[in-house]
């Protein structure tokens, strides 16, 4: 019945390593640096409900191991739930020294089992006063755990919690030796519930006021020490030993607790700082803490801002794009910008006054240019800039791998936060083909996890009224300040002499799915005076080349592939009408620069690019994927040079409130209202704000 037992102890430290991880997640997510968690919030937790599933599976194997070996053979065994928890989260990473931690953990564990198992203990003597002292002692526990306050909240409320734990199963432990009185059994049942469920929810409290390793090591080193004592103060199940087994016993306990302790700490990172959010945002850093987050030459003219993105030069694309031209014109105001990116292949960019920090990084199979950081990865190169940056405010770009780890070692460290979306699931999912079921519930997960991350974040914005609206139908339940992306107006101003023979329509951007440049392509073969050019290169391009060949229009399109910025430059302005044919695209950078180059625009009817095209104004808006409208369009477009012109100025009209200028000193604006620094007079009016013009 031994080994029985401890098969099901062992089963149920698994479960409860899984529980551990998802109530965690949720929990932090759901109390969003408050530093306190209601259990409505968290029931609507899809997450902390998988974690709890887990806990109660996890719960009955245990209340079974213990009907089948007494408690200081049983209970023990749920310290492996650490051991699984921090060898998961660490991976193949794993250090020596948490390698270390974790055999002698095992090996401890295993050695306090089996000199129980080995000594001979006499049969519990349950009665009824006992199991009343067990219960009557929770409430007390519960009391001195929420009396903690400050920097003892999280500590005082997962130690209560694991007294609890303890009693519960000294309890349940009595409650299964009474199986023959049935009354009596379920009246121990019902106590030890009780103090279960007391003890989850001070273990919920716990999770939102402070970090990981905290709560675990707690719980971890509490609750079995609290149920062995129980069980052998209350119940006699003493095992007979001799003094040499005793002294291994205790040497064995403290060994285990030691193991604990460093495996509980990996558990929160590297930083130095460990405050937990709710520190901060109740009470407010020390005096001491406001010092040490300070950096220690801060620009004389700025702030020192660290950049967290997922993408940025040599990349191409949207966010990456912006991201470059968002820390160039900041460093161009005066202040000190730090940038932290995956680490490219090669990297032959001028960064100017940029200091580029790079995460280890690794490339992607579904295309051949994106690459990632893992979360370990990205964990590291976090805290080391971090401290070695020591930012006034952290800004980052995504919530992937980079940004989510800079988040979280801001909030560890106090620092204001602030975060742009650029992030839609379908450019993504465009790399893959996936069957429309399988795409829409990975749409789903891929917005759920966003607003995870971003609950927490101190400012949101993104760079469309549409894109905000975005966020909030997908459960961001926050402001979100809406700011454009902005373009330089000025250096798009040059025309070229009016070309003569075919009218040029322009593409630019990814030539990947989501931009549907085969649709450009079909309707190009329509109109015979039109030609095509394409820049931009990506995933579609031999498909691409492969369409326009089969439609007999190879010689009317030209692929450029990547074009620098001046030879860019050239081409919006050797060209007649733009077109952008992409249903993904948040605000269009590329766009906004054609409108500056005064070109008349033709865009897909499909999220923010309405924003952008006033139809029968500067261009024309078509259905996505009706290539006949499209067609029509650009031929109207193609034969009229006086409506080319009039719609090209308006372009240029319209475009003005995007100009750089203006979206650069907004964000300086959002960093000033974060870091606490009072507005200039002239600055106050141009707040953004979600109702803000796009």
């Amino acid at each position: 019945m031994t080994l029985l037992a401890v098969a099901f102890a062992l089963l149920g430290a698994c479960f409860f390593a899984g529980s551990v991880a998802l109530q965690h997640n949720a929990v932090q997510t759901r109390s969003s640096g408050t530093g306190r968690v209601k259990l409505a919030w968290l029931a609507r937790s899809r997450t902390w409900q998988a974690g709890v599933l887990l806990g109660v599976t996890g719960t009955a194997l245990h209340l079974t191991a213990l009907s089948l070996a007494p408690l200081a053979i049983v209970q023990p065994l749920g310290v492996l739930s650490l051991v699984l928890t921090v060898l998961a989260g660490h991976g193949a990473v794993t250090s020596r020294r948490i390698r270390v931690a974790a055999a002698v953990v095992c090996v401890a564990v295993a050695g306090f089992v089996l000199t129980s198992a080995s000594a001979p203990a006499p049969h519990a003597h349950i009665t009824t006063s006992a199991v009343v002292l067990a219960v009557l002692a929770g409430p007390a526990v519960a009391a001195a755990g929420l009396a903690c306050r400050g920097r003892a909240r999280c500590l005082g409320r997962a130690a209560a919690a694991a007294v609890l734990f303890g009693l519960s199963a000294a309890v349940m432990r009595a409650a299964a030796l009474s199986l023959p009185h049935p009354l009596t059994a379920a009246g121990f049942a019902l106590a030890g519930g009780a103090l279960i469920a007391g003890g989850g929810w001070l273990l919920q409290q716990a999770h939102a006021a402070g970090p990981t390793a905290v709560v675990v090591a707690a719980t971890t080193v509490l609750d079995p020490l609290t149920a062995v004592g129980a069980d052998q103060l209350l119940y006699g199940e003493a095992p007979h030993l001799v003094p040499a087994l005793v002294a291994a016993r205790l040497v064995l306990a403290l060994a285990a607790v030691l193991g604990v302790l460093v495996l509980a700490g990996s558990l929160s990172g590297p930083s130095e700082h460990d405050l937990s959010e709710h520190d901060l945002s109740e009470h407010g850093p020390s005096e001491d803490d406001k010092e040490s987050q300070m950096p220690d030459s801060r620009s004389a003219s700025g702030f020192r801002i660290l950049l967290g993105a997922d993408t940025f030069p040599p990349d191409i694309n949207g966010a990456a794009h912006f991201t470059a031209r968002l820390a160039h014109g900041l460093a161009g105001l005066g202040h000190e910008i730090h940038v932290l990116r995956p680490q490219p292949r090669s990297d032959d960019s001028d960064h100017g006054r940029l200091t580029v920090h790079d995460a280890r990084a690794f490339g992607t199979p579904f295309h051949p240019t994106f690459r990632v950081s893992t979360p370990g990865g990205a964990r590291r190169a976090a805290e080391q800039v971090m401290d070695r940056v020591r930012p006034d405010v952290v800004h980052v770009q995504s919530h992937f791998s980079v940004g989510r780890a800079l988040l979280a070692a801001a909030h560890r460290r106090g620092i204001p936060t602030v975060a742009t979306n650029h992030f839609m699931p379908e450019n993504l999912l465009g790399y893959l083909r996936l069957p429309q079921s399988v795409r829409r519930v990975l749409i789903r997960v891929g917005w759920r996890d966003l607003v995870r991350v971003y609950r927490t974040v101190g400012t949101v914005t993104t760079p469309t009224p549409r894109a905000a609206d975005l966020l909030a139908r997908n459960g961001l339940e926050r402001p979100v300040s809406v700011i454009s992306c902005g373009i330089d107006l000025a250096h798009y101003l040059e025309r070229a002499t009016p070309a003569t023979g075919d009218v040029a329509v322009l593409f630019v951007g990814r030539l990947d799915a989501e931009k549907n440049v085969d649709e450009l392509i079909r309707a190009v073969a329509r109109v015979p005076r039109l030609r095509a050019e394409i820049v931009g290169d990506g995933s579609c391009r031999p498909a691409l080349t492969n369409l326009a060949a089969q439609l007999g229009v190879a010689d009317r399109v030209c692929f450029h592939g990547f074009v620098p910025d001046a030879d860019l430059v050239r081409i919006y302005a050797c060209c007649q009408i733009f077109c952008m044919p992409g249903t993904a695209e948040l605000q269009s950078i590329a766009t906004m620069e054609a409108m500056a180059a005064g070109l008349p625009i033709v865009a897909a009817d499909a999220m923010a690019l309405p924003h952008l095209v006033r139809p029968g104004v500067n261009g024309h808006l078509y259905p996505p994927g009706d290539i006949d409208a499209l067609a029509i369009r650009l031929d109207e477009l193609a034969v009229a040079p006086g409506v080319r012109a009039s719609m090209g100025a308006a372009s240029r009209a319209l475009v003005a409130r995007h100009d750089l200028a203006d979206t650069l000193e907004s964000f300086v604006s959002v960093y000033r209202h974060a870091c606490g620094v009072a507005q200039p007079a002239e600055t106050e009016l141009r707040q953004p704000s979600v109702a803000q013009s796009s």
